[in-house]
């Protein structure tokens, strides 16, 4: 299944304009490779593609023979490298060329979970763009489905996600069965072979604690002590799976008030697919007890994705335990939004809000006033 990615407008005119090496990041299987190609076909360049798992030319990248990398590259406008965490010194390799060819247009993907993105950074500096590339946004669904069409789906998304390929799936039981093939064979695929990796069992561990703990703050202390692990090893690899794009984080808010806590952050997951294939349960929505743990994930990885300019996501907790699940901090400007499924649950927490900042505005957010949220 293809859709219009949001990106791909930003990605079309970096490269037409040139001048810098256009780098798009991802974790595996959201579609960079496809959206590449597309790429390639729209724009009137000659364009080469070649890929970090080609030992030949992830041998002759890493050379920095400026000969061969010439030849490389000869009578071509556009360079496409995939998987370009393969190379070794990619940034260096990328740097020559652009250095040698300034005219030359690149195109490099690939994981961070190898920490691509810092690796190139030193090398490249002042030389690139740099996009992220997600699973499907809801608003990018809604360019092919209107929202009743999209609204009718929203308990399946819950369970398997928003990968391309989940979402080109018909039935449930080829969804479950890719979700898996992905947890086993791609997810973790660059994490698990990083020679660093001391434990990597007990990555995996980690992530299906992690999947539990959805929306509650996390001790690395805790997961360390039920891991058998330091609560600096549990840190570091918390932060590789943020980089790999399989989670991500969100630290308490505070002004500096005596009772507001922040000494931990939450854990989020980029794909409720993602977080369901690591603890095996596909269970139907209706039939789950972690409904409001699924809403919550969804609604705050989606609110992400619109990537609104200057903004970023926090949440709020009193040390009396009063909370509001998602703060939004633009400038000296504060939004609240607090989740709820039920269109008819309370929310507790908006009186001590208000209380303690009355200039800011909160709303409850629940089944039926969701899509403006995540998608307006």
């Amino acid at each position: 299944m293809f859709l219009d990615r949001e990106i791909h407008p930003s990605l079309r005119h970096r490269l037409e304009e040139g001048g810098k090496v256009v780098l798009l990041f991802g974790a595996r299987q959201v579609g960079k490779t496809t959206l590449a190609r597309r790429l390639l076909a729209e724009l009137p360049f000659k364009a080469l593609e070649v890929t970090g798992d080609d030992a030949v030319v992830s041998e002759l990248l890493a050379s920095r023979d400026t000969g061969r990398l010439d030849g490389l590259v000869a009578g071509y406008d556009l360079l496409f490298l995939d998987e370009a965490q393969r190379v070794p010194d990619v940034g260096l390799a990328l740097k020559l060329l652009h250095d040698r060819h300034p005219d030359l247009r690149m195109l490099v993907t690939g994981s961070s979970a190898l920490d691509l993105a810092s690796r190139t950074h030193e090398a490249l500096t002042g030389r690139t763009w740099s996009f992220h590339l997600h699973p499907f946004s809801y608003r990018e669904c809604l360019a092919a489905r209107n929202p009743f069409e999209q609204d009718r789906r929203l308990e399946r998304d819950l369970v398997y996600g928003l990968y391309p390929e989940v979402q080109a799936y018909e039935g449930d039981a080829d969804r479950a069965a890719y979700l898996r093939e992905l947890h086993s064979a791609y997810l973790f695929k660059d994490l698990l072979e990083m020679g660093g990796l001391r434990h990597p069992r007990k990555l995996v561990d980690l992530v299906r604690m992690l999947a539990y703990q959805v929306g509650s703050e996390v001790s690395n202390t805790e997961l360390g002590t039920a891991l058998g692990l330091s609560k600096d090893t549990v840190a570091s690899y918390v932060d590789l799976l943020e980089k790999a794009f399989i989670i991500f984080r969100l630290q308490g808010f505070s002004r500096n008030l005596r009772n507001e806590v922040t000494r931990n952050d939450k854990i989020y997951f980029h794909d409720l697919g993602v977080r369901n294939v690591a603890i095996a349960d596909f269970r139907p929505f209706p039939a789950r007890q972690d409904q409001g743990a699924l809403w919550e994930n969804f609604l705050v990885s989606e609110r992400r994705k619109r990537q609104l300019p200057g903004v970023e996501g926090r949440f709020w907790r009193l040390s009396s335990g009063a909370e509001v699940d998602y703060v939004e901090v633009e400038g000296e400007s504060l939004r609240a939004f607090e989740f709820k499924l039920s269109p008819r649950a309370r929310a507790k927490a908006r009186a001590r809000w208000v209380e303690t900042y009355p200039a800011a505005p909160w709303r409850k957010i629940d089944r039926e006033n969701y899509m403006p949220f995540i998608a307006g």
